[in-house]
C-alpha cells in the first residue's frame, strides 16, 4: 500500500478500494490474456498505466494495449547482452551495483562515451538495460534512478534528436512510471541548446522528473545525499567511491541476469548460452567495478 502523507487512515482506505476497483475495471476492459501479455499485465502494471494516464481507464487501456502490441514485435524480453555487448564497451551506459537510499536500482549513462554510430543498436543496448534495471529491483521497489554524468560531452556526442526523441518515447509510453528521477550532474553550459530541444518531447509527469545537479550548489549536494550515501556514490557525482567500468565483469553479470530472465519469462530451456560464450558456471556473481576511493 502507498501510504498517502496528510490523509487519515479512513482516507487511505478509501483511495485504496478507489485505485482497486480501478485496477479491476482496467482488467475487464483489457479482456483475457494470455502467455507473456498476462505475465507482463499483474496488478503493479496495470497501476502504473492507470497513474501515467491519471486513473482515466480508457486512456490506460489504450497505452497498455500499446505497449503489448510494442513488446510482441520489439521483444525487449528476449534482448541477450552477446547482442549489444559492443554497445557497451566504454561504460557509456550500466546498471550500478549500488541503490538509492529506497532500494531502487540506479542506471549510470555517460553521453561522453559515445562510441557507436547504429540508432538502432543503441536503442536495444538502452532497452535491453532497462529491463535489466526493472529485473535487479527489490520486490517492494518499481523505480529505477538515472544518473548521468556529462563527462567529454559535446555536440560531437551527442545523441541525435531522433535519438533522444526515440528514447523519451519508449520510456514515457512503455516503462510509466519506471522512472523516480533522472539526475543531470554538471551539464556544461552547451547543453543548454540541446535540452531547449528536447525538454519539449516530455511531458508534464516526465519533466518534473528531471533535476539539473550542480557540485558547488548546496541546494544540489543536500539532493545527491537525500536519495544516495555517498559512501557508495562515485565521486564523479559527488560521493567517495571510484567509479571504473570493467567491461568483462559487467558481461559476466549480464550473463547470469540473462538466464534469470529467460526463466522469468518461461524460455530458459532455449537460452542455450549467456553473452559471450559464457556458461552459467562461468558467470561472475560479483561487480567489482565501482571501488571505494583509497
Amino acid at each position: 500500500m502507498i501510504r498517502l502523507w496528510g490523509k487519515s487512515h479512513h482516507d487511505q482506505e478509501k483511495d485504496l478500494q478507489k485505485s482497486e476497483s480501478k485496477i479491476d475495471e482496467l482488467k475487464a476492459a483489457l479482456g483475457p490474456l494470455s502467455g507473456r501479455c498476462l505475465l507482463y499485465c499483474n496488478d503493479a502494471c496495470l497501476k502504473r498505466y492507470l497513474e501515467a494516464r491519471n486513473w482515466n481507464v480508457d486512456k490506460s487501456k489504450k497505452m497498455l494495449e500499446e505497449t503489448l502490441k510494442w513488446r510482441s514485435t520489439y521483444k525487449p524480453e528476449e534482448i541477450c547482452w552477446s547482442e549489444v555487448a559492443s554497445e557497451g564497451e566504454t561504460g557509456k551506459v550500466f546498471r550500478a551495483n549500488f541503490h538509492d537510499r529506497h532500494g531502487r536500482t540506479v542506471l549510470i549513462l555517460r553521453p561522453g562515451k559515445q562510441n557507436t554510430t547504429a540508432l538502432d543498436n543503441q536503442m536495444r543496448h538502452l532497452v535491453y538495460l532497462l529491463e535489466n534495471a526493472i529485473l535487479n529491483l527489490p520486490e517492494y521497489q518499481e523505480q529505477m534512478v538515472w544518473l548521468i554524468d556529462f563527462t567529454g560531452w559535446s555536440f560531437n556526442t551527442s545523441v541525435p534528436i531522433k535519438s533522444a526523441r526515440d528514447t523519451i518515447n519508449i520510456l514515457q509510453n512503455h516503462y510509466p512510471e519506471r522512472l523516480f528521477l533522472a539526475f543531470l550532474y554538471s551539464p556544461p553550459r552547451i547543453f543548454e541548446a540541446f535540452w531547449k530541444a528536447v525538454k519539449y518531447l516530455l511531458d508534464a509527469k516526465t519533466f518534473q522528473k528531471v533535476k539539473f545537479v550542480y557540485p558547488k550548489d548546496k541546494s544540489s549536494v543536500e539532493l545527491m545525499s537525500s536519495y544516495f550515501d555517498v559512501e557508495n556514490l562515485p565521486t564523479d557525482f559527488g560521493g567517495k567511491a571510484t567509479m571504473n567500468y570493467d567491461h568483462e565483469e559487467f558481461s559476466r553479470l549480464m550473463a547470469q541476469d540473462d538466464v534469470k530472465s529467460a526463466n522469468l519469462w518461461g524460455f530458459g530451456d532455449k537460452l542455450q548460452h549467456a553473452s559471450n560464450g559464457l556458461s552459467v558456471a562461468e558467470v561472475s556473481p560479483e561487480l567489482p567495478y565501482l571501488a571505494p576511493a583509497s
